[in-house]
């Protein structure tokens, strides 16, 4: 039988590691759904919407159960960094990026057995440094942009393009440790 009480809706590799880190026992079951922004939706709100229409349907899949969703966004200029569709789409986002700050903001919802919902958001600046396009070409090509919100990954070949940043570094990864924690105790379900 089983006893775990938290369900992660992500297939996320980096989340998997950061909420392992946390130091509370769970499942994983993704969520799948459509991510599509909505006309005119400003983006925080973006990010709080699926974070809890992922964290809803995975509820509905788990009675009795906790469940985090979570969604990352990385924003410049109120332009939105999906996950790049191609190489040149992920050289073009990394071009947006080079030699100005950007914000990645993450939203966490927690649903309780009882249907309720917490959504809370973290945000962090992130300045890179100027990039040169053979840098961006060489990163790109390495493939790991490609799954990556804003088509970079701040953990992995992308480590030395930041040069200043306000916040917390989880964020950057995927998942704000910190506030994931503070919601997790609220709950009951790590102690303090």
């Amino acid at each position: 039988m089983n006893t775990l009480r938290l369900v992660l809706a992500s297939a996320s590799p980096r989340r998997l590691e950061l909420l392992g880190q946390a130091g509370v026992q769970f499942e994983v079951d993704p969520a799948h759904i459509p991510e599509q922004r909505e006309e005119n939706e400003k983006p925080a709100d973006y990010a709080r919407r699926l974070a809890e229409e992922k964290a809803r349907a995975v509820a509905a899949r788990h009675c009795g159960k906790y469940v985090l969703g979570a969604d990352t966004i990385v924003v410049a200029d109120e332009h939105v960094l999906e996950k790049p569709i191609d190489y040149a789409d992920a050289e073009r986002m990394l071009r947006m990026l080079s030699a100005r700050e950007h914000e990645v903001t993450t939203a966490v919802s927690l649903v309780g057995p009882d249907g309720k919902i917490e959504t809370r958001t973290s945000t962090t600046r992130v300045r890179f440094r100027k990039l040169s396009d053979s840098e961006i070409r060489n990163y790109v090509a390495t493939n790991e942009p490609m799954d990556k919100a804003g088509a970079y990954a701040i953990q992995g070949g992308a480590a030395g393009f930041a040069d200043r940043m306000e916040g917390e570094y989880s964020n950057v990864v995927g998942l704000p440790l910190q506030l994931v924690t503070e919601m997790l105790r609220k709950a009951g379900l790590i102690s303090s």
